[in-house]
């Protein structure tokens, strides 16, 4: 059996956090986070960015990197992205499905004052930005925008980490799955 696990949630929500630790604890998995592709393309592809919409180029990296993962390796993947929109997290959740993988949500319902607090002592670098940006700017357009929660219909497996404390039991629940 082939998982593919979906981290879900706002920016500095612990996403790739509890993608790395999954990573170390889940053997013969893969990280596929879509930060490292935008600070890639924002580095050393800055002319090719769309100055409009969607940043088309990254999602292509993202997908070239998934398509050969499932196609060219038999690893679990860990999918960290914020996957907020369920109609695209359907479609990804389905192209999964059809190439055999058992799927998992784990989504982030962390409360704003944590999520403001992460923000504000984050070190994270702005280069996942094509624009000036900050966490602090895209954290508030995150909270203000219609998100549409996981549910349980979704996937094989949902996972709701409210609090630091359920990322461990999380894990250690996924882990025995294969």
């Amino acid at each position: 059996m082939r998982l593919v696990i979906l981290t879900v949630g706002v920016t500095h929500s612990g996403k790739t956090t509890f993608a790395k630790m999954l990573e170390k604890h889940l053997p013969h998995s893969i990280v596929i986070d879509q930060d490292n592709h935008a600070d890639f393309v924002n580095t050393h592809y800055k002319s090719l960015l769309p100055t409009e919409g969607p940043n088309t180029l990254k999602y292509a990296v993202t997908r070239t990197i998934m398509e050969y993962a499932v196609q060219h390796t038999d690893r679990h993947l860990i999918l960290c992205n914020s996957y907020r929109e369920r109609t695209h997290r359907l479609n990804l959740l389905e192209h999964f499905r059809h190439n055999g993988f058992t799927s998992v949500v784990v989504y982030f319902d962390l409360p704003e004052s944590i999520l403001r607090d992460r923000v504000v002592s984050s070190g994270r670098s702005t280069s996942i930005f094509r624009k000036a940006g900050s966490f602090d700017g895209l954290l508030s357009r995150q909270l203000a925008e219609t998100h549409e929660v996981p549910t349980e219909s979704e996937s094989d497996y949902l996972f709701i980490i409210r609090d630091s404390s359920e990322v461990l039991p999380v894990i250690q629940n996924i882990v025995k799955m294969v």
